[in-house]
């Protein structure tokens, strides 16, 4: 028969690990009781962790480091059998990530009742299998039960193939879409005994779709299921779903909180206690823990350090980036909304928009009322919007080919303002009739508004729509870039034709 008993020198470990279990539920609350825009410079990292632990960096280090040593068998004993805090091993965690998912559990919990924890992720599309898949484990005493989710259909394409290919094609589970998320009777009847866990995504990429967050939870709980939402777009700077009853929720990282796009990251954050019918205690009680020592330990969705620094700095400004985003998005709206080439425009931020009513009552610029702008809550609606262009796909390509300052990429939450056409770039795979259940024709155009003046975004659309009738001037490779590098075209010794000074350099006109 094994001893369980701990040796004294292990025993040691966990007796001064409680102490720092103490340490840190002090410095949580003390962050907990800090603004919105404090917590994002912050975090956990302070004066005493840096002087104690990190030679007295003001930022936060990059732990480029594959594992982590321990002092002697005694540690490393405790600290593998989860008894102490380590890190142990990157693919585990590391000391760089655990200050980008204290922030981020700080951020998405903000003013809600209760805890939340963070895991994060190498990537948005890491973050929702790490979300739902362990909700849809087998049940050993009925292996052959059938299982299913609902799901709103309006969501990110890389969504919509994950849960429909992936989960439905490959592993039999089957996904119950729903098409109108504001009919609340169209959740519920999807429900069976059989279902494990319902999601949705708001504001919806592209579409700006939306629904009555809190009554959806209710429906969740009421049948003990959890809610996982994708709330990628608002960020917590507008909406924390866990604050209207949501049990966890799903960030793209690399989106509008890595404003700079420099890299690839995600993050699972979710309530202490959620709700669900399948899973252990343990699970329940700290899901996002749980993900991050036992499923993602295993598969190996893990994040890099450096890359949970470079998100970490962009984060530290994220209110600030929302607010004056969701402004020049608000006028780029109007602008297109009185355009006769436009066909419609799906802003929440517009009231011409049939679901601003209902998204005016949770789209809030967080903090606003301690804001000496603005003093008063206040409403924001991000910087995702779609329109369709009159006179179908052809015309729709004519002016996203015009588009000069604007760029052409299947990206979105930049500092600069990126387009895309979603039914060939986004959501293509998901074929023609899943984008007609998605409501996503091919002259939509998707818009997410950078940091530029608004004006000047302006004035690209406007002469991009000019050119659905005219002439569209389409760059071609320059000589020199910006940077200094040489053209390929140089590389064969030819030399180029001197540009007039006249011109607009590296363009061509087509017909």
């Amino acid at each position: 028969m094994t001893d369980t008993t701990p040796s004294q020198g292990v025993a040691r470990y966990v007796e001064a690990a409680k102490q720092a279990a103490k340490r840190h539920a002090l410095a949580m609350a003390a962050m907990r009781s800090c603004r919105f825009d404090t917590i994002a410079v912050h975090g956990l990292y302070t004066a005493e962790e840096a002087l104690n632990f990190n030679q007295g960096a003001i930022i936060e280090p990059i732990y480029m480091s594959s594992s982590q040593a321990y002092r002697d068998s005694d540690e490393m004993e405790a600290a593998l059998s989860y008894q102490i805090p380590t890190w142990c091993y990157s693919r585990i965690a590391n000391p760089s990530i655990y200050y980008l998912e204290a922030v981020l559990a700080l951020l998405e919990g903000y003013g809600m009742d209760g805890e939340a924890s963070c895991c994060a992720t190498s990537s948005g599309m890491a973050a929702i299998a790490s979300a739902t898949d362990p909700f849809l484990a087998v049940d050993p005493a009925a292996p052959h039960k059938p299982l299913n989710f609902v799901a709103t259909c309006q969501v990110y394409g890389g969504t919509f193939q994950q849960f429909a290919v992936r989960k439905a094609v490959e592993r039999g589970v089957e996904c119950r879409w729903v098409v109108d998320s504001t009919n609340l009777a169209d959740w519920e009847s999807r429900i069976d005994a059989n279902t494990r866990f319902l999601y949705g995504e708001l504001p919806s990429n592209p579409g700006q779709a939306f629904f009555d967050l809190a009554r959806v939870a209710e429906i969740a709980h009421a049948h003990g299921l959890p809610l996982i939402v994708d709330s990628t777009v608002a960020t917590p700077a507008l909406l924390r779903p866990l604050c209207h009853g949501a049990d966890i929720v799903v960030q793209s990282v690399t989106k509008t909180l890595t404003s700079s796009g420099f890299g690839i990251a995600g993050a699972v954050v979710a309530r202490e206690g959620i709700t669900s019918r399948v899973g252990s205690d343990e699970m329940k009680a700290d899901f996002a823990m749980y993900l991050k020592t036992l499923p993602n330990r295993d598969h190996g969705q893990n994040l890099s350090p450096m890359q949970a620094v470079l998100s970490l700095n962009d984060i530290r400004t994220l209110r600030s980036k929302v607010d004056l985003q969701s402004q020049s998005t608000m006028a780029v709206a109007r602008f297109l909304a009185g355009q006769e080439k436009i066909e419609r425009v799906d802003y929440l931020g517009l009231p011409s928009h049939p679901l601003h009513e209902l998204a005016t009552r949770y789209l809030f610029l967080v903090d606003a009322e301690h804001d000496a702008r603005y003093g008063a809550p206040t409403n924001r609606y991000g910087h995702l919007m779609s329109f369709r262009v009159r006179g179908g796909a052809a015309a729709a390509r004519r002016m996203f080919d015009a588009l000069r300052r604007i760029w052409r990429a299947t990206d979105l939450g930049r500092i600069k303002s990126v387009a895309t056409i979603p039914a060939i770039s986004t959501h293509q795979q998901q074929g023609e009739e899943g984008r007609r259940m998605a409501d996503i024709p091919p002259n939509m155009v998707r818009l997410c508004v950078g940091a530029e003046h608004p004006d000047d975004i302006i004035v690209d659309l406007e002469q991009a729509l000019a050119a659905i009738d005219g002439a569209v001037r389409v760059a071609v490779p320059a000589s020199f870039s910006v940077g200094g590098a040489s053209s390929a075209r140089l590389a064969g010794g030819a030399t180029p034709e001197p540009e007039k000074p006249e011109e607009r350099p590296a363009e061509l006109v087509r017909g």
